[in-house]
C-alpha cells in the first residue's frame, strides 16, 4: 500500500507525493533535525547536509527517558482579544504566528510538541538529541522574541506580545503507533516548570530554568532575577533572563584549560607546518569525538606558529550556516568585512582587498568570491570558475607570508566546501599553506575517501587521555590541594575525555555533583546525541546490552533484543564505531563476549530505558545466565542478585545475595560478605524469619573483617618460627 503522509500542523492524512496538506495548506516538507532545511516529501535523508530525516511511522508504542529542553511561548492578553474576533479573522492572525514559531523551532533542531490556543510548546532533545539542545532551545527562543517586532512591523494591526520560558530536565517520552517520532508526547516536571516560568516571564522576555542556565551560560548572556514563587513548587524556582547570544552556534567558549597529554600530536602538527614552510602545501585533519580536545590542540599549535604567518579561522555551523560559510569567514577576515556591513559596503571592501593582492583579473576574482561569500545572487557557468578564484586568492596570500587556513567542525560542512578544501590542497602544492581541518569521525563515515586525492594529506586521530594525564588534568582543574584519589575517581569516570573532565570538575567545584555522582547534563547530552546518530538497529542493540552490564554475550543479547536477526553484523558495526570491544576470552563457552569500551556510553544508554523496560531486560538477563550456568549458577550469584533486584524480584535477589555472602566468607573476603549480607537485609521485610540469622552472620563477618589484619600477622609469625 502507498505510504500516507500526516500533516504535522493539523493531523490530516494526505496521499504520498503531496507537497502541501489538502486540509490546512501547511507544507508537508520534512525539516532536517540537524540543519533545519526543509526537504521534499519522500526524502529519507536531508538534501542539504545528508542527515537522516526522522519521518518513519512508529509501528508499536514505546517509551524512553530523555533529558529534554522545553520552550513555552504564549501570547500576552490575546484571550480577551480573541473573544472580540470572528473565527476566520482569528485564524488569519494566528496562522502566520504559528508558522513563524514552527519555522524558528525546527530551524534550530526542535519539534513542535503542541499548540494550545495561542501558546506553543517546542521540545529539543527528542526524538533526536544533538548534544547542545539547551543552547539550541535558547537560541530559538531568542529568534522568536526578535521575530515578533518584525511581524508587527509587517502587519501593524497584529500588535503581538509574548512571554517565553526555556527549561531543561528529564522527561518520559512516549512514542505512539502510527505517529512520526517528532509527534511524541513528553511528560515530566520539566514541562510543568517551563509552563510556570512562562507565566512569570516579563512581556517580550525569556526566562530560563537553572539547568538551562548552567549549561548555556558560556554562550548566552543572562541577567539574574529574583527566585520565583510559583504554583505547585514548595521551594522558590531560580531563573535567569536571557539577553542575547555571545558566540556563534556550535562554538564553545574558549577556556584556559591546561594542555595535557598531547605532546606527540602537537609535534605532528608542527612537523606538517615545517613541511609547509618549505613550499609543500599540507592538508591535516584532526579527528576525534566531541570533547576529546581537537580545538584545544589546534589552539596550542596555532600559538606556536609565531608572528611570521597569517592565520585565518573558519567554522562550519550545525544549523543556520551557508554552503561555503567557513571559507566565507576567511574571506571576510582578509577583507575586513563585518557582519553588520551593508552589502554595498561589504562588496566594496572585498574588491579593495583583492585589488591590493593582484593586478590582473582582480575584478573578476572579487566578483566570483562575492558569489561564494553570498554577497550577490549572480551565477557562473560551473563551479570550477569559483574554485579557481579561491585558488588565486590563496596563492596571492601565501606569496606574501605563510598561511594557515583553519576549518573547524567540517563534519557539518556541505559537500561543496569539502570539495573546495581538497581542491585547494591538491592545486596549491608549491605554496607555504597548511589547511588544518577539525572533524568528528562522522566525516569519514559520510565521506570515506576524504583526503585520498591529496598527496600531502595526514589524518591525526585523537584518543582519550591515558590515566596519568587524565588525573593530572583533573588535579589542575580542581586545584592541586585536591586529594589525588578524588581527582583519580573523576578522571576515571570521565574516561579520558578532556571536556568531560572539565565538566565534571566544574560540577564538583560548584557542589552540584560529586566525583562519582550523576552525569552533568552537558556530558549526557553529548553522549545521547552520539547514540541517536546510530542506525536504529544498532541503537536498539546498545540499549538492550546496557541492561546486561559492562560485559555481555551475544546469546543474551539475542534473547533480550527483539530484532535478533543479523545481530553479529550489528555488533561488528558497533565495534567498528568504537563503542564496543569483542573480548578474546568468553566466560560462556561457545558464545562471543563483548564489553562496552566506555562505561559512560553504557550509563547513558541505560538511563534512556524506562523503568518498566529495565525490569523486563534484567529479568531476561537473569534467566539467560541461569540457563547457561545450570548447576554452576552459584558462581554467578552476585550478578544474578543484581539482575533480580533490578527486575523487582526481591526474593530471588535475597537468595543469590545470601549465596554470594557465604561464598565470599568461605574465601575470607569478609568485607565483601558483610556488604552482601547488608544488601540482603535491605530487601527483607521486618517480619522475615531469616532476619535475625542474617544479622548475626553479618555481625560475624564484620568482626572477622576487623581482625583479618591481626590473623594475617599471627600467620606470618608462625611461618617465620617454623
Amino acid at each position: 500500500m502507498t505510504d500516507r503522509q500526516l500533516c504535522s500542523a493539523c493531523g490530516q492524512d494526505n496521499a504520498a507525493g503531496q507537497a502541501f496538506c489538502g486540509s490546512c495548506g501547511a507544507s508537508l516538507a520534512a525539516a532536517c533535525p540537524s540543519c533545519g532545511t526543509e526537504n521534499p516529501p519522500g526524502y529519507k535523508f536531508c538534501g542539504e547536509c545528508g542527515a537522516a530525516l526522522v519521518s518513519a511511522r512508529i509501528k508499536s508504542a514505546f517509551e524512553e527517558r530523555r533529558v529534554i529542553t522545553v520552550v513555552f511561548a504564549d501570547l500576552v492578553g490575546f484571550t480577551s482579544r480573541a473573544e472580540r474576533l470572528d473565527p476566520e479573522d482569528l485564524r488569519a492572525i494566528l496562522d502566520p504566528y504559528y508558522r513563524r514559531l514552527r519555522a524558528e523551532l525546527e530551524a534550530h533542531g526542535g519539534t513542535v510538541e503542541k499548540f494550545i490556543g495561542d501558546a506553543v510548546m517546542g521540545v529539543f532533545g527528542a526524538p533526536v538529541a544533538h548534544g547542545d539542545d539547551p543552547e539550541r532551545a535558547v537560541r530559538a527562543a531568542l529568534a522568536i522574541r526578535d521575530a515578533v517586532p518584525e511581524m508587527n512591523r509587517d502587519a501593524p494591526d497584529l500588535n503581538l506580545q509574548l512571554r517565553i520560558a526555556v527549561n531543561t530536565g528529564e522527561a518520559i517520552v512516549t512514542f505512539t503507533p502510527g505517529a512520526t517520532p517528532s509527534e511524541a508526547m513528553v511528560a515530566g516536571d520539566v514541562v510543568n516548570t517551563a509552563s510556570r516560568l512562562q507565566t512569570s516571564a516579563p512581556v517580550n522576555g525569556i526566562l530560563v530554568g537553572e539547568e538551562t542556565y548552567r549549561v548555556t551560560r558560556s554562550v548566552i548572556s543572562y541577567e539574574p532575577v529574583e527566585a520565583l514563587t510559583v504554583k505547585g513548587k514548595q521551594e522558590p524556582v531560580r531563573a535567569w533572563l536571557a539577553v542575547d547570544s555571545v558566540l556563534m552556534p556550535g562554538v564553545r567558549a574558549r577556556k584556559e584549560t591546561p594542555f595535557v597529554g598531547r605532546a606527540a600530536e602537537l609535534a605532528s602538527l608542527q612537523s606538517a607546518w615545517a613541511r609547509a614552510l618549505v613550499g609543500s602545501a599540507q592538508l591535516v585533519t584532526v579527528l576525534g569525538v566531541p570533547g576529546i580536545g581537537k580545538s584545544r590542540l589546534a589552539d596550542e599549535f596555532l600559538g606556536s606558529v609565531g608572528e611570521g604567518a597569517r592565520i585565518l579561522h573558519g567554522r562550519s555551523l550545525p544549523y543556520g550556516g551557508s554552503g561555503y560559510g567557513a571559507f566565507a569567514q576567511h574571506v571576510m577576515q582578509v577583507a575586513g568585512i563585518l557582519d553588520t556591513d551593508p552589502i554595498p559596503v561589504a562588496t566594496q571592501k572585498l574588491h579593495d582587498a583583492v585589488s591590493t593582492l593582484m593586478d590582473e583579473g582582480a575584478e573578476e576574482v572579487a566578483a566570483h568570491l562575492a558569489i561564494l561569500v553570498g554577497l550577490t545572487n549572480d551565477e557562473v557557468a560551473d563551479r570550477r570558475t569559483l574554485f579557481f578564484a579561491v585558488r588565486r586568492l590563496v596563492d596571492e596570500l601565501a606569496a606574501r607570508e605563510p598561511l594557515v587556513l583553519v576549518f573547524e567542525d567540517i563534519h557539518w560542512a556541505e559537500g561543496g566546501l569539502l570539495d573546495l578544501i581538497e581542491t585547494l590542497a591538491s592545486r596549491v602544492e608549491a605554496a607555504p599553506v597548511l589547511l588544518l581541518t577539525l572533524a568528528r569521525p562522522d566525516l569519514v563515515d559520510a565521506r570515506p575517501g576524504w583526503g585520498s586525492g591529496v598527496r600531502s594529506y595526514a589524518a591525526l586521530a585523537l584518543d582519550p587521555l591515558d590515566a596519568e594525564c587524565a588525573q593530572e588534568l583533573a588535579l589542575r582543574l580542581l586545584g592541586q590541594e585536591t586529594l589525588s584519589d578524588r581527582a583519580s575517581r573523576l578522571a576515571e569516570t570521565s574516561e579520558g575525555n578532556p571536556l568531560f573532565i572539565e565538566e565534571f570538575a566544574a560540577s564538583v567545584s560548584e557542589h552540584t555533583t560529586s566525583a562519582d555522582a550523576k552525569l552533568p547534563t552537558s556530558v549526557r547530552n553529548i553522549i545521547a546525541a552520539r547514540l541517536d546518530a546510530l542506525p536504529e538497529r544498532e541503537r536498539a542493540a546498545v540499549l538492550a546490552a546496557s541492561a546486561i552490564g559492562k560485559v555481555f554475550w551475544v546469546g543474551a543479547l539475542e534473547r533480550l533484543h527483539a530484532d535478533g536477526d543479523g545481530i553479529h553484523e550489528v555488533l561488528d558495526s558497533l565495534e567498528h564505531r568504537g563503542l564496543l570491544r569483542r573480548e578474546a576470552v568468553s566466560r560462556i563457552g561457545g558464545d562471543a563476549q563483548y564489553a562496552f569500551k566506555h562505561m559512560l556510553i553504557r550509563e547513558v544508554a541505560y538511563e534512556t530505558l524506562p523503568k518498566a523496560r529495565r525490569r523486563q531486560l534484567h529479568a531476561a538477563a537473569a534467566e539467560f545466565i541461569e540457563d547457561v550456568a545450570g548447576e554452576r549458577s552459584a558462581e554467578w550469584a552476585p550478578i544474578l542478585a543484581l539482575h533480580y533486584r533490578n527486575s523487582d524480584q526481591p526474593e530471588r535477589a535475597i537468595e543469590y545475595l545470601l549465596l554470594a555472602a557465604e561464598q565470599a566468607g568461605r574465601g575470607w573476603a569478609k568485607e565483601l560478605a558483610f556488604d552482601f549480607y547488608t544488601r540482603a537485609l535491605e530487601l527483607m521485610g521486618t517480619d522475615d524469619e531469616r532476619l535475625r540469622a542474617v544479622m548475626l552472620k553479618r555481625a560475624v563477618a564484620e568482626q572477622a573483617a576487623y581482625h583479618i589484619a591481626d590473623a594475617e600477622s599471627l600467620q606470618r609469625q608462625r611461618l617465620a618460627q617454623s
